[in-house]
């Protein structure tokens, strides 16, 4: 099957099976699994920060982050559309008794600085406590300008807010404008990267920030369930990840631009090639026909996530001939051949 419904569906190649089989491992709760440990280490070095934390997934990363910046009652300000607020079962709310406070997210993936000022809540017992601003890079695809991370994460600090950033695909948007990871990372007093998406290893996040910070995460995480014992077995695919697929991710952005490129030519789908920067591609199919084209492309071996606007997702076992096999299902699904 070409898989396309996301990079989470990514498999571990044999050199990162060999690597996690023969890693050294130890009982992680108890802090002494030398391969968790280095992936931790290794993961604060590239991030540029003090400390790190290998936890399960990206959605338990940004709760761990959640939970540390504020207490019940407080809130955190974030995207209508963000991972943190929309796609994570409302964890915040539940498990920490944080309020979320979306705000519209403009079509670049920013959230305008007037909108977060206008929200953060004066010091008054009628309101939620603003504790904190959350921010995701890459967004559906596409890339923050530093520039406004670095306004963004500002503009928090002048209001004593802590920030974070949900940077599950931060490498992504390392790779497509050449920025230093670090410094995309630098204005940020946590920030999560997911191991499991374009990166290719098979499970986890690791959550970064100060040593301070980190171990009250540590703390969080084993009050989740999260504490996890020969961890290092999966860490090894994690360290293997972020040791050889990160420059390779270019190759995911190219294989997106010539998918997009070649749906712009099938006039019953609607592409806006403008938005398509790194590793997603958004389709907007004829009306009446999304349901159709997805049974269709899943009879002739291709998977995409169903809907009026379909996603589709490169990543590392997508190859060339994949999406030219895909536009060609597409346009032959419309020209009834």
């Amino acid at each position: 099957m070409i898989d396309l419904r996301s990079d989470t569906v990514t498999r571990p190649s044999a050199a990162m099976r060999q690597m996690m089989a023969q890693a050294a491992v130890g009982d992680d709760v108890w802090g002494d699994d030398p391969t968790v440990q280095q992936l931790e280490t290794l993961a604060a070095r590239m991030l540029g920060k003090q400390a790190a934390l290998f936890v399960s997934s990206g959605t338990q990363s940004n709760l761990l982050a959640l939970l540390c910046h504020c207490q019940r009652g407080d809130e955190y300000l974030v995207g209508q559309d963000a991972h943190t607020y929309k796609y994570e079962g409302g964890g915040a709310a539940v498990l920490g008794s944080i309020q979320p406070q979306p705000l519209p997210v403009s079509a670049d993936g920013t959230i305008a600085l007037d909108l977060i000022q206008a929200a953060i809540k004066p010091d008054d017992v009628h309101f939620a406590r603003t504790r904190l601003l959350c921010l995701e890079n890459t967004f559906s695809g596409r890339v923050l300008p530093l520039a406004y991370l670095q306004d963004a994460a500002r503009l928090a600090r002048e209001h004593k807010l802590a920030s974070h950033l949900d940077g599950a695909r931060i490498f992504n948007a390392a790779v497509k404008t050449g920025v230093d990871v670090q410094v995309i990372a630098e204005p940020f007093d946590t920030v999560s990267v997911c191991l499991s998406k374009g990166l290719g290893a098979p499970v986890g996040s690791v959550l970064c920030g100060s040593a301070e910070l980190i171990k009250q995460a540590r703390r969080w995480r084993k009050m989740l369930g999260g504490g996890m014992r020969q961890a290092g077995i999966i860490a090894a695919g994690g360290i293997y990840a972020l040791e050889h697929n990160v420059p390779r991710l270019a190759d995911d952005h190219v294989n997106a631009a010539l998918l997009a490129a070649g749906l712009r030519t099938v006039d019953a789908v609607t592409i806006d090639t403008a938005w398509v920067q790194t590793n997603m591609v958004y389709m907007v199919p004829k009306a009446g026909t999304a349901e159709a084209l997805t049974q269709y492309l899943h009879s002739h071996g291709i998977l995409v996530d169903p809907g009026t606007t379909i996603r589709m997702v490169t990543h590392l076992d997508v190859d060339k001939a994949d999406v030219l096999a895909t536009v060609a299902a597409i346009r032959s699904f419309y020209s009834g051949a």
